[in-house]
């Protein structure tokens, strides 16, 4: 199995990460990183693109392959499109095809939750299932849905589970009310505990330590959070029947302080369905442009 090397991009909410990574179709790893904050506009973001792919081609020894690009919200990877997100600025955009052409090498666009979901099934915690979602928690959240040992995407529409009604009754950013992200995505419990307290914090982590110091808002939001979590697992269970969900992003960096209370309320609401494990992810924050990677791999093994 040939070796390939290949830049890896993940555009996020915040902010674009990227890697030059080599491997094969069955791991990766990845050998140098750059990052840039995520423009507010589409022209931008293609510029930093760019900016990231020539910068590390540079430092690369060797020639690059391909080009991976992940991005949050509705993708159709068949098509290498863009369809919709709630939070960045693109819609029907053909990526692969525009930065084919920027680029001058080619370009597997993606979902960054299917990647992180793929890599995680390929090198992760979830190597050996066959049923299994990986959910990570960051900007927003979405699962990737391991179905008989096949990531299914639905056509772009599959596992986004972080726009499901939970109850709570929050208004959400995709015009529906009651999302499981709207209170337990990391960028939800650091807003909540903001408007609850009046401090502003840095990211759910600040909340994550007051939690530990046993501070009251903290553990409110905390637990509000854990809530709508395992109500969205449980929609998961009571329809897909996975054997484990794997939690990751940065919410899941908590550890057993999100999974301890998270693992208890699942118990308390469990009634006839398979309980599935709760693992955390292996990759960390490396797993959405690892996933990247293999989907530029995977696109140059079928070629």
């Amino acid at each position: 199995m040939a070796r390939r090397h290949v830049v890896a991009v993940d555009i996020g909410g915040t902010e674009t990460k990227a890697a030059l990574v080599s491997g094969t179709s069955e791991a990766v790893a990845a050998e140098k990183h750059a990052r840039r904050a995520t423009p507010a506009e589409l022209e931008p973001l293609l510029g930093v693109i760019a900016e990231l792919v020539d910068e590390l081609r540079s430092a690369s020894e060797y020639e690059i392959d391909a080009v991976g690009v992940v991005a949050p919200g509705i993708v159709d990877e068949a098509n290498g499109v863009g369809v919709y997100t709630t939070n960045l600025p693109w819609s029907q955009f053909p990526f692969s095809t525009v930065l084919t052409e920027r680029l001058g090498v080619p370009v597997a666009f993606g979902h960054d939750v299917r990647a992180a979901g793929l890599a995680e099934c390929r090198m992760g915690a979830a190597r050996g299932l066959r049923n299994a979602v990986i959910l990570p928690i960051g900007t927003g959240i979405a699962g990737a849905l391991l179905l008989d040992g096949k990531i299914f995407s639905g056509d772009g529409y599959a596992g986004e589970i972080g726009h499901v009604n939970v109850g709570h009754g929050v208004p959400c950013a995709c015009g529906q009310i009651g999302c499981v992200e709207t209170v337990a995505s990391s960028a939800a419990i650091a807003r909540r505990y903001t408007a609850r307290t009046g401090n502003p914090v840095n990211g759910a982590a600040d909340v994550a330590r007051r939690v530990k110091d046993g501070e009251q808002d903290a553990v409110a939001v905390w637990h509000e959070a854990v809530d709508a979590l395992a109500r969205g697992i449980l929609v998961l269970a009571t329809l897909l029947g996975p054997e484990a969900v794997v939690l990751g992003g940065g919410l899941a960096l908590a550890g057993d302080l999100l999974v301890e209370p998270l693992r208890e309320r699942l118990d308390g609401l469990i009634a006839f369905q398979r309980r599935p494990e709760l693992r955390l992810a292996a990759l960390g924050d490396e797993a959405g442009f690892l996933g990247a990677a293999l989907l530029a791999i995977d696109m140059l093994e079928a070629s």
